[in-house]
């Protein structure tokens, strides 16, 4: 949850993570954010939230190339995170990057459509796992994520992003149960992948397309990436 304060000084109430990304989106300026200032306008919780709202991206199926690029700032930011940092520090190269209006928006609109429904239902619980030591640990199984999001393979980025993104939330509203469903997934995944390499090698990759070839119809892989492949970020 992030606080906000009226013209009058006051402290206005309290609103949930997803409106807050929405009201980022509206205010930015035409030329949209970098990824210091988009930093910046996030108060509580900095390291979750950035980790959702980058996530958002990642989470979208048939995405290629963002989610490649996206996935090193999360990086950079999951391995401060494991360190113990209390604030992150994100390098000039990241900082720098544009966030454009396009890409805010649909990272708003991402958070809403997927997981408005699972910020409802979180609350505290399991405390002890939104802790100074569990965040250290949490952070480095995020790295492992995102190793994977970086893994030239079909579809190998939307898994993890999803589950990074509802361990986020869960570290956000100290929602332990959520945390353990985002890395119980990711994990899963992980451990999946593992085994199909274990079990069929380098013809992993011709099955996984394959598979997806067979899941929305021949020639779609084309038609889905199409409409959707224009770049969030400005590089």
């Amino acid at each position: 949850m992030t606080k906000i304060t009226t013209p009058s000084g006051r402290a206005a109430p309290d609103i949930g993570l997803i409106a807050t990304l929405e009201k980022i989106a509206v205010n930015a300026p035409e030329d949209g954010l970098t990824l210091g200032a988009f930093s910046h306008q996030l108060d509580e919780r900095v390291f979750g939230v950035l980790l959702f709202a980058l996530a958002i991206p990642v989470c979208m199926p048939f995405l290629y190339g963002v989610p490649q690029i996206v996935a090193l700032p999360m990086m950079a930011i999951a391995f401060q995170m494991a360190a113990g940092r209390q604030e992150p520090w994100i390098p000039r190269r990241f900082r720098n990057r544009v966030v454009n209006n396009s890409g805010l928006e649909r990272i708003a609109r991402g958070a809403r459509k997927w997981f408005g429904w699972l910020e409802v239902l979180a609350r505290p619980r399991l405390t002890v796992l939104c802790g100074p030591t569990a965040e250290r640990i949490v952070g480095g199984v995020f790295v492992m994520f995102c190793i994977s999001i970086l893994t030239p393979l079909p579809a190998t980025n939307t898994m993890p992003g999803i589950a990074i993104a509802i361990a986020s939330l869960g570290l956000i509203t100290r929602d332990g149960v959520l945390v353990l469903l985002g890395l119980a997934l990711g994990l899963f995944w992980i451990a999946l992948l593992g085994l199909g390499f274990i079990l069929f090698g380098a013809s992993l990759v011709d099955l996984l397309k394959a598979f997806i070839t067979d899941l929305i119809g021949t020639g779609g892989v084309t038609a889905a990436v199409a409409p959707r492949s224009s770049s969030i970020l400005t590089l």
